[in-house]
């Protein structure tokens, strides 16, 4: 790879980065913060659903404006955006004002990532643009293991304000490095589409029954993904004691089956269908689920119990993303952009579904959670069955 692409890579995936960290960094303050608004836990945890359900409006909307005015104008906006809502919510004192400026912020935190494999796709085509990805794809993963730990170190440093404090300043110094270093890559006479051709284009991707079995397959593993994220400061620090400077460690094992199931990806891929591949990876979520229903239902839930179940359901999203994004995507070469950021659209507001889902029972119980995680992964399965059909059998 050259140092340029290289360059790209480093630049674009600590542009990506920003929303992990946005939503993983606050998460072992989430007590803390629940106190300050004077909430409870469960309502103070809709503030991820919030924030999922701006991100996922932003990359709608900020996508095919990046399209119109380039990448800079849109990627530096939305930069500023979410540093300005970042410091306001240093200063909320209600759980309204908190879930207001958090939507406000995932606008922002929108607008940037959506204009990430944009940009990579600008420089890079075929051999070249898998390889910026594949590096992406790395940084991407460390992430959300890294941003609990920081959260976990400036709440023990001060309060959970100076975690917000941190994301701000992160957009700035992304400012600063975007701005000096990215330059615009967009092709100055680049054709751009009228609002009415983007909204003609989100239709034919909706009307397209294979690859919307596979947008199914995506969000609604992603659905059960962030229903565990959102319960997890419940389930952790209240239902399992354990503390903030624990969280991030018994958080951050998935992690690892992410990494591993990246790699099992990679290798079964040399004598397997993509397709294949999805539908092994949905099963063994399926399994995982089950398995959790099962543990709560007998009594014998623990962090023993739990946690390598959870690390399963998890990690299996290394099995299923990757191949249900380049199943879709084969079918949207000319619009691969559009297509990407309707499923990431839908996969988003599936997200933030699941978290209010888990968050509105008020239950003092895991069956939230493992309620929302076998549903998810019930609809992933049967929906990729009967949308794709045999398509989805590889």
């Amino acid at each position: 790879m050259t140092l340029s692409a290289k360059r790209v890579a480093l630049l674009v995936a600590a542009n990506t980065a920003l929303a992990p960290f946005a939503i993983d960094a606050y998460l072992p303050a989430m007590a803390a913060l629940a106190e300050s608004v004077g909430a409870s836990i469960h309502h103070t945890e809709l503030s991820l659903s919030t924030f999922l359900a701006g991100f996922a409006l932003g990359q709608l909307l900020f996508g095919p404006l990046s399209d119109r005015l380039g990448r800079k104008p849109v990627l530096m906006g939305g930069l500023v955006a979410f540093l300005l809502a970042s410091l306001v919510i240093t200063t909320v004192s209600s759980l309204p004002e908190l879930l207001a400026w958090r939507f406000i912020q995932a606008l922002g935190g929108g607008a940037t990532v959506v204009n990430s494999a944009a940009i990579v796709r600008d420089c890079f085509s075929g051999r070249e643009a898998a390889k910026v990805m594949s590096t992406m794809a790395i940084i991407m993963l460390l992430a959300p293991l890294v941003a609990p730990v920081v959260g976990s170190g400036l709440l023990y440093l001060a309060d959970w304000w100076l975690i917000f404090v941190f994301l701000a300043a992160y957009a700035a110094f992304l400012m600063w490095l975007l701005g000096t270093r990215l330059p615009e890559t967009r092709a100055p006479g680049a054709p751009a589409a009228s609002p009415r051709q983007v909204l003609a284009n989100y239709a034919s991707v909706l009307r397209h029954r294979e690859a919307m079995g596979y947008v199914c397959a995506a969000s609604m593993s992603f659905a059960g993904l962030f229903a565990f994220i959102t319960a997890s400061p419940f389930l952790y620090l209240e239902h399992f004691d354990l503390s903030p400077g624990h969280y991030p460690l018994v958080f951050g094992v998935n992690v690892l089956t992410m990494a591993a199931s990246n790699r099992l990806n990679i290798r079964l891929l040399r004598g397997r269908s993509p397709q294949q591949n999805l539908r092994l990876g949905l099963t063994i979520q399926l399994g995982a689920a089950a398995g959790l229903v099962l543990v709560v239902a007998s009594g014998l839930e623990s962090l023993w119990t739990m946690v390598p179940l959870i690390m399963v359901f998890a990690g299996t999203i290394g099995l299923v993303a990757p191949n249900a994004i380049s199943s879709l995507l084969d079918h949207f070469h000319h619009m691969s952009a559009t297509a990407a950021a309707l499923q990431g659209s839908i996969q988003f507001s599936c997200g933030a579904l699941a978290g209010v889902l888990v968050g509105a029972f008020e239950l003092d119980s895991a069956w939230p959670m493992v309620g929302t995680m076998l549903g998810a992964a019930l609809i992933g399965n049967i929906g990729l069955r009967l949308l794709a059909g045999r398509a989805g059998h590889g």
